[in-house]
């Protein structure tokens, strides 16, 4: 059972028994994660790892800065959509984006 309070080293010497390390990331200037639709950007993040047994796990603190990811538009849809509408290739890309890459609503909409 833990006690309601242990201070910093207390617990420090508990987790080193226990076979737990922790150490924090000097000078460490911004993390960002990627995901398919997002970018997350920490800056001036602080950053502790924690070794369990050969498990590393990363705690990120700091304020994120959210940006929402433009997906990108394959060059040889763009090239087939100006082809079959005989449009111009920024047309068929602006096309492309605005039916979020469905290739046959696109042709469609230029050819209208």
């Amino acid at each position: 059972m833990m006690p309601g309070r242990m201070n910093p080293r207390q617990m420090n010497q508990m987790m080193k028994r226990l076979g737990i390390n922790v150490k924090e990331i000097e000078n460490v200037k911004k993390v960002i994660i990627q995901t398919d639709t997002k970018e997350y950007i920490i800056s001036d993040a602080e950053v502790t790892i924690m070794d369990a047994q050969g498990q590393k796990t990363y705690q990120v603190t700091g304020k994120a800065q959210i940006k929402q990811l433009e997906e990108e538009i394959p060059q040889g849809d763009i090239d087939l959509v100006a082809e079959q509408t005989g449009k111009s290739k920024a047309e068929a890309k602006k096309a492309l984006k605005e039916t979020k890459g469905d290739i046959a609503e696109a042709i469609l909409k230029l050819s209208e």
